[in-house]
């Protein structure tokens, strides 16, 4: 079983940033794509960014340019440095990871979601 552990959520005025982080844990052989999606109240949860293992990245047009998302590989952990943060970033933001056990099985897991509030 993998659990993926999120982190780094909070209160932010807009034009701030926040890091956020999700590191996976468990019987994993590797981890093809990691990602971040995000839900807003009343709104169908979204794509934020994916990155692949061989560092390919795949962003929302909403977020180019303002997040970086990227991975540590030895670590199963994967980050979203979000700036330039915007009333509309607010959401529960949520780590996904498209992974392998040691039987070649493929699984998709999330985590329990960690909420970005931007507000003055």
């Amino acid at each position: 079983q993998v659990q993926l552990v999120e982190s780094g959520g909070g209160l932010v005025q807009p034009g701030g940033s926040l890091r956020l982080s999700c590191a996976a844990s468990g019987s994993i052989f590797s981890i093809n794509t990691m990602g971040w999606y995000r839900q807003a109240p009343g709104k169908q949860r979204e794509l934020v960014a994916a990155i692949t293992s061989g560092g390919d990245t795949n962003y929302a047009d909403s977020v180019k340019g303002r997040f970086t998302i990227s991975r540590a590989n030895a670590k199963n952990a994967v980050y979203l440095q979000m700036n330039s943060l915007k009333p509309e970033d607010t959401a529960v933001y949520y780590c996904n990871a498209l992974y392998s056990d040691y039987a070649r099985r493929q699984f998709d897991t999330w985590g329990q979601g960690t909420q970005v509030t931007v507000s003055s």
